[in-house]
């Protein structure tokens, strides 16, 4: 089934974020355009490559008036941990959300059964808490953070001018499409 077009469900939780831990609700996510960013574990290989690159990006993604929480099923203190040992790690400036009890990762059916573990999955929500893309990759597969800007950037201009789309490859800026009976089949 589709999280698509779903309200985020409740959670709370303990995070770490910048040399601090801070609990967070779904409440604090709202008013504001969310990422979260699921991965298996802390100390492993793919994870700390996808979140160097969000961390290498988290100033546009801020600009954009996006927050990125990232969440895997380890603690908060795995994450302090992992964010002073780790030279890639070190760099994130954004909340890393602990799921131990496995409460969001079952909110966004993204757990494992019977692992433990969250897949590789990220979810953007808008400002009111629903979700407006998901995408889910297999464990070898990493995600990027520039082509995850590039569809927040279509998500947050159809979420402004209702009535219009954008189509592959649409970078901002760029001819959108309002869908309408005139172009069926002509495009």
């Amino acid at each position: 089934m589709s999280l698509i077009g779903t309200t985020i469900k409740p959670f709370e939780t303990q995070a770490y974020k910048e040399g601090k831990f801070i609990t967070v609700t779904d409440a604090d996510t709202r008013g504001k355009w969310a990422v979260f960013f699921f991965y298996p574990a802390d100390f492993t290989f793919v994870c700390p490559t996808e979140l160097e690159d969000l961390a290498d990006h988290y100033e546009t993604f801020q600009k954009m008036g996006v927050e990125i929480y990232s969440v895997s099923t380890d603690t908060h203190f795995s994450h302090k941990a992992w964010h002073d040992t780790s030279p890639a790690i070190g760099k994130i400036k954004f909340t890393m959300l602990g799921d131990q009890n496995h409460t969001i990762s079952n909110n966004f059916d993204i757990l494992r059964a019977g692992q433990g573990l969250a897949d590789r999955g990220t979810f953007v929500v808008d400002p009111d808490g629903v979700i407006q893309l998901m995408e889910v990759t297999s464990e070898g597969v990493g995600r990027n953070a520039v082509e995850l800007l590039r569809k927040i950037k279509a998500a947050q201009y159809i979420a402004a001018h209702p009535g219009e789309v954008c189509p592959a490859k649409w970078e901002e800026g760029e001819t959108t499409l309002a869908p309408s009976l005139d172009l069926v089949g002509k495009i």
